[in-house]
């Protein structure tokens, strides 16, 4: 495992392009493209202000930032550094930007949500959305790009409007059996809509292509209820997170409960394998040492290496009980990741904020428990193979695949604390985000068996 220098960030703003040949990083306002394999700065751009939200258009060509501050959005193109476009809000304000799948329109979302305004590069044509509701994920793309979901809010009620986005032309229009719409996503092969609820009712819908009802989901009432949801790779799986500490899965046949995976904070099964990590205390040669010490050995003296070694059960994970009288409590299901190949789902209960789950999808069971030293940052699987990267804001990252676990210090002087990962497309490397530096980590190829 090899890794680049720190290069300079704000705003943990460091995205891949699409086509795995670039990486976009942003140091207040400046745009800084650079070719992956090389890390040479390709383009240079400079904005109005300070960019708060980058996203590359499918196609790699353009890359769109926004300043919501200013109500602006500026596009880049990479083909022709000299062509530039502003798109300015003006006094509605701006609170989200997003390309459409075919990299040729924006949408912008003004302040208090009062319209989507959806901006074309090429015929300069602006096109309206009334009534967008203001959740946390209101907007949706099939896979495919063929249509777009927006959720609406109008007259104290939810509504659902599926568009076409070759033409942006209304292809459905109708109401939720929601109270307070929280959030909308298609499933991968774009034929399913699950929409669900606030927490404060557990109520997740599944709707078709053409509006139809398909079920609707209540695993309880009267408490808190959804809190984060993933779909699997292949359809088949709908994984919900709840507040009382559990994942239920849904299957895609008659969309009924086929199992639940509690997170105990002890860990009983003798067939579950716990990793703890735990630290290692830097071995120095005594030749090596010098006084004053070199910045180098300094850096690395106060660095602690960290292994894991495998836990006997049972085993019991700090728990942490949420404070009764706050909002948005910490605890819960708060992460949930399936990996590319569907075998494996990622799990994080905010109760217990050092341990990741792994479960293996094919038996329905609990197979891996990561227990860390610190709490959970942020974990995302290979797009290519199941292997987990995990960070815990501190300046090591995690790997764990079925053959093992391991723990790998990024070897930087000072302090680097990660905070946030992003794969390449091609799983080869990794951009390691902290919150004013970020590197690139490159890893060997593994044989997939």
């Amino acid at each position: 495992m090899n890794f680049s220098e720190l290069f300079k960030l704000s705003g943990l703003l460091g995205r891949f392009s699409p086509d795995g040949k670039c990486l976009a990083s942003c140091v207040q306002y400046r745009l800084v493209v650079r070719d992956v394999n090389t890390l040479q700065i390709l383009q240079l751009y400079t904005c109005l202000d300070q960019i708060q939200y980058i996203e590359w258009s499918s196609d790699s060509l353009f890359i769109l930032c926004a300043m919501y501050k200013r109500g602006i959005v500026q596009v880049w193109s990479l083909e022709q550094p000299d062509w530039h476009c502003k798109i300015d809000e003006g006094s509605a304000g701006l609170v989200a930007s997003c390309w459409s799948p075919d990299g040729r329109h924006i949408l912008n979302t003004t302040e208090f949500h009062l319209r989507i305004t959806v901006w074309s590069l090429c015929t300069k044509s602006v096109s309206y959305i009334k009534y967008p509701k203001a959740c946390q994920q209101g907007i949706a793309f099939t896979k495919d790009g063929r249509y777009m979901a927006v959720a609406e809010r109008r007259d104290c009620k939810d509504f659902i409007s599926i568009f076409v986005c070759s033409d942006w032309q209304l292809l459905r229009h109708f109401d939720t059996e929601t109270q307070d719409l929280f959030g909308i996503e298609w499933a991968p092969n774009g034929c399913v809509l699950a929409v669900w609820d606030t927490c404060l009712e557990y109520k997740v819908l599944l709707y078709s292509l053409d509006g139809r009802l398909l079920s609707t989901y209540r695993a309880y009432e009267w408490s808190l209820g959804v809190k984060s949801i993933a779909w699997s790779p292949s359809s088949q799986f709908l994984a919900i997170g709840s507040y009382d500490e559990k994942v239920r899965i849904l299957n895609h046949v008659t969309w009924k409960k086929i199992t639940e995976f509690e997170h105990p904070a002890t860990i009983a099964n003798t067939k579950t394998i716990v990793y703890k990590e735990v630290e290692k205390s830097p071995s120095v040669e005594t030749e090596r040492l010098s006084f004053p010490p070199t910045r180098a050995l300094a850096s690395s003296l106060c660095s602690t290496e960290s292994k894991y070694d495998i836990s006997q059960v049972p085993v019991s994970l700090q728990y942490i009980k949420p404070v009764a009288d706050r909002a948005n409590p910490k605890m819960g299901i708060g992460m949930l990741a399936f990996s590319p190949d569907n075998c494996f789902l990622a799990t994080k209960n905010d109760n217990i904020p050092n341990a990741v789950w792994i479960w293996d999808i094919q038996k329905l069971k609990l197979f891996v428990v990561l227990e860390q030293l610190c709490a959970i940052q942020s974990f995302q699987w290979d797009p290519r193979q199941p292997r987990l990267a995990v960070c815990t804001g501190n300046s090591k990252v995690y790997l764990w695949s079925p053959a093992g676990c391991v723990s790998v210090q990024v070897p930087m002087e000072g302090d680097f604390q990660i905070v946030s990962l992003s794969w390449h497309s091609s799983g080869d490397s990794m951009a390691l985000l902290s919150k004013d530096n970020f590197c690139l980590c490159y890893l060997e190829r593994e044989e997939v068996k």
